[in-house]
């Protein structure tokens, strides 16, 4: 559905931008547009190499952490199935909760570390926002010193980077939406 919608919101813009380009006189004035390619910034950016290297390093030791969870959990199934026969109802009851306290702490610590909103995501952000304000800077620095009034980003699905205010029409609609227009 995401897709979708990302899909004709491209559509749209590419339309608008089409529309700009081969009409001018519609526009009021020429129209200035550059696009980069952010993946092959970021690629070429020792900030994001490190980046990914100390998110890199974390998932490595949280992989650790879960492999060592997984062997005592191997570790006491083990002992359970080799004690099964001579083990009382209640010391069974015992082994089971604890296999299934466990399972539940795996769950749990791969759901807090990886899952939707996790830590995995969090430090994502946290290491590479910095670059991409970098990033971002940058091209705002470089549209309005070559007056550009559009900058694309043809890498990712994130269209429009930078945009010249004096293209924002926010507030004509808006006076026309409350009728003052």
């Amino acid at each position: 559905m995401i897709s979708k919608q990302v899909s004709i919101t491209k559509t749209i813009l590419l339309f608008i931008f089409l529309t700009i380009l081969l009409f001018p006189a519609y526009a009021g004035s020429q129209t200035k547009v550059g696009y980069i390619d952010s993946k092959k910034i970021i690629d070429n950016m020792q900030e994001a190499s490190d980046a990914k290297t100390r998110l890199d390093n974390l998932v490595s030791d949280w992989e650790k952490e879960i492999t060592v969870l997984q062997d005592s959990l191997k570790f006491i199934k083990d002992d359970y199935e080799k004690k099964n026969l001579i083990l009382t109802e209640t010391m069974k009851a015992e082994y089971e909760k604890r296999i299934k306290d466990f399972e539940t702490s795996i769950t749990n610590f791969r759901q807090q570390k990886f899952g939707e909103g996790g830590e995995y995501f969090v430090k994502q952000n946290e290491f590479m926002n910095p670059v991409y304000d970098k990033i971002f800077k940058a091209i705002e620095v470089i549209a309005k010193r070559d007056d550009y009034d559009f900058v694309f980003d043809r890498s990712s699905s994130i269209l429009l980077l930078f945009v010249n205010e004096r293209h924002d029409l926010t507030l004509k609609v808006q006076r026309i939406l409350e009728g003052k227009d």
